[in-house]
């Protein structure tokens, strides 16, 4: 009933904890993971988490492919975890672009990003409007680059210099009669200074060494004498 009141012994149902999921990335060996995982712990339990699974990574930051970030991005499609909690935006990411990324798909998945280090929480409007911002910023930086670039090349094509790389400065013709005549890729293209790529390719395009023709009287085809052919000649 709704009026039905609780036993003395009775205690109400405590909401339950939130999952969270701690990722902590280090470059090399020599550092230690235990540093960030100990911070980020210990603000779990300040904010009454529940740890879900830790998430670790010992390699580079300019690495695309994670072990760890590619387990918990993967365990967040299972919405395993409803938090994310690093401790710094560069743990996460190799770029803002790449950050931006992994944030968008947890956006997507509501699953809330806490960063130790910004003091960042996407669970609230503050954190939220902080990501719009980001986001904005490293779009007006990609636009401002790319910009430049198309600057650089057009002042380049006014004073005459080449964009691009230069072509290959050698005796093509060279290259495909060595090839013919029996040296190995390897030896062509230290011969020429040239990749052994370069050198298949220079001896399959059309054109690149005609065979020597047979010399002709008039009309009939001369045959080059053999050495093979001690035979006289018929009376």
């Amino acid at each position: 009933m709704a009026n039905e009141k609780l036993s003395p012994g009775a205690l109400p149902t405590k909401a339950k904890p939130k999952r969270v999921a701690l990722y902590c990335r280090v470059s090399t060996g020599d550092q230690h993971l235990e540093t960030q995982l100990y911070d980020l712990r210990e603000m779990t339990k300040q904010r009454g988490y529940e740890v879900a699974h830790e998430y670790t990574d010992v390699i580079s930051g300019a690495r695309a492919k994670r072990p760890g970030l590619d387990e918990l991005l993967a365990d967040a499609r299972r919405h395993r975890f409803d938090i994310v909690l690093v401790a710094a935006f560069d743990r996460v990411a190799r770029s803002v672009r790449h950050f931006l990324e992994v944030l968008d798909e947890l956006s997507h998945l509501n699953i809330e990003f806490v960063s130790l280090r910004e003091n960042i929480d996407t669970g609230g409007p503050l954190g939220r409007a902080i990501v719009v911002i980001v986001g904005a910023i490293a779009e007006l930086e990609k636009s401002l680059i790319v910009e430049r670039v198309r600057a650089g090349m057009r002042r380049a094509k006014l004073e005459g210099r080449r964009i691009g790389r230069a072509p290959l400065d050698i005796d093509r013709a060279q290259v495909v009669v060595d090839r013919r005549a029996g040296m190995s890729l390897s030896q062509v293209a230290q011969k020429h200074r040239i990749s052994r790529a370069s050198v298949c390719r220079l001896v399959k395009e059309p054109g690149g060494v005609k065979k020597p023709s047979v010399p002709q009287l008039g009309n009939e085809r001369v045959v080059p004498p053999t050495g093979s052919s001690n035979l006289p000649a018929a009376a």
